[in-house]
């Protein structure tokens, strides 16, 4: 049986940086491996205006599908605007962000090509107090 998630009732987690107050955004995992999932993991967040991820790199292939707001995808070659309807694929360990540019809460899904992943952030996020974040079912 496929397991359906409402992925607009998922309790989200407020994450922020330690140094940065720009950083801040929700996030939940809707699926991973062995919660729904065996070979991807899907991530539903939003950010709030004036809001941003933090800069970070993915250890997997990343796609993004942004739901509502408007923003831009900084990266090491430049920025692009994003907005509702927009759709972009990160390789591996591109180092990147996402800043809420607009007046609305910019609201976007990250599928992940892994059942199991890391993300590691220039800075410390809180919670829960390290560099790396990533799927539930990692270790460490």
């Amino acid at each position: 049986m496929v397991p359906i998630v409402a992925a607009d009732t998922l309790a989200r987690i407020h994450v922020h940086g330690a140094t940065d107050p720009s950083v801040n955004w929700l996030g939940a995992f809707a699926t991973c491996g062995g919660h729904g999932a065996s070979q991807s993991s899907t991530i539903v967040y939003e950010i709030p205006p004036g809001g941003r991820l933090g800069w970070h790199t993915d250890a997997t292939e990343e796609t993004q599908y942004i739901l509502a707001g408007t923003g831009e995808l900084l990266m090491e070659d430049g920025s692009r605007t994003i907005g509702a309807g927009s759709v972009f694929a990160l390789p591996p360990n591109v180092r990147h962000d996402i800043v809420n540019t607009g007046s609305e809460t910019l609201h976007a899904v990250a599928f992940f090509a892994a059942a199991m992943f890391t993300q590691t952030f220039d800075q410390v996020m809180l919670p829960p107090d390290t560099h790396v974040l990533g799927t539930p079912n990692r270790d460490g």
